[in-house]
């Protein structure tokens, strides 16, 4: 029978103190990277609109084609060693990682919020319309706030899929969960309890940023909080 060691892993506090850094450099790229994802996939999702300036809506789809269908290890070692070579500049891989977490969520979370917008009974636009309100009326007031009630679900598993892949951006030496793991296995060489506990710990997270959509929601939609 194997015989689990954890102790290997709890009694040094420089791995401990790894794992807690590691975990907390994974919630905030995350984070921060969810956020301006969305921002910038909610812009990408209406620049897709029939109205927009089909140079702009070709350009949008077009970004979210290659994102969509391109590794993010591709997308993260682009970034990471591409552009600095392309703009002759030289930025920190935590900014780097940053970047690409952001450029691959916006994507997914462009198409999400397009679907959304597009589930929108055409009854409604046609009824703003005999209202004089403006497009931008329209969007602000009507079109946007329906939208994303019905697709929340739906961001928030994609955001939980894609907070679990941003552990490849241990690969250009950023310091987060992963690479804290092997950080710990490759001095202990307890490989299965290592990956055991980053298992318990990605859940815990996971379970944790539910936990803050959940909230998100409830501040953000107030008239769905009973549903």
């Amino acid at each position: 029978m194997f015989d689990f060691r954890f102790y290997e892993i709890w009694r040094s506090e420089e791995f401990v103190q790894a794992l807690l850094s590691g975990a907390w450099t994974s919630f905030w790229l995350s984070a921060i990277g969810g956020m301006m994802g969305f921002a910038l996939g909610l812009m990408l999702a209406i620049s897709q609109d029939k109205s927009v300036f089909w140079a702009l809506r070709y350009t949008a789809r077009s970004y979210i084609e290659v994102i969509r269908n391109t590794p993010f290890i591709v997308q993260l070692f682009f970034v990471a060693f591409g552009l600095p070579l392309l703009l002759d500049y030289q930025w920190s891989f935590y900014a780097s990682a940053l970047l690409a977490i952001t450029l691959n969520f916006s994507a997914y979370f462009a198409e999400v919020v397009r679907s959304g917008i597009d589930a929108i009974d055409k009854g409604q636009l046609e009824a703003s319309k005999s209202l004089c309100l403006t497009k931008w009326q329209t969007l602000k007031d009507i079109v946007l706030p329906q939208a994303l009630v019905k697709v929340y679900p739906s961001l928030t598993s994609q955001f939980i899929f894609l907070f679990l892949t941003t552990g490849l951006v241990s690969e250009i030496s950023v310091e987060d969960l992963t690479w804290a793991g092997r950080f710990i296995s490759d001095r202990n060489f307890r490989d299965f309890e290592v990956f055991i506990v980053l298992t318990v710990i990605y859940i815990l997270m996971a379970w944790l940023f539910k936990l803050i959509f959940q909230l998100v929601k409830r501040f953000a939609f107030p008239w769905t909080v009973d549903k």
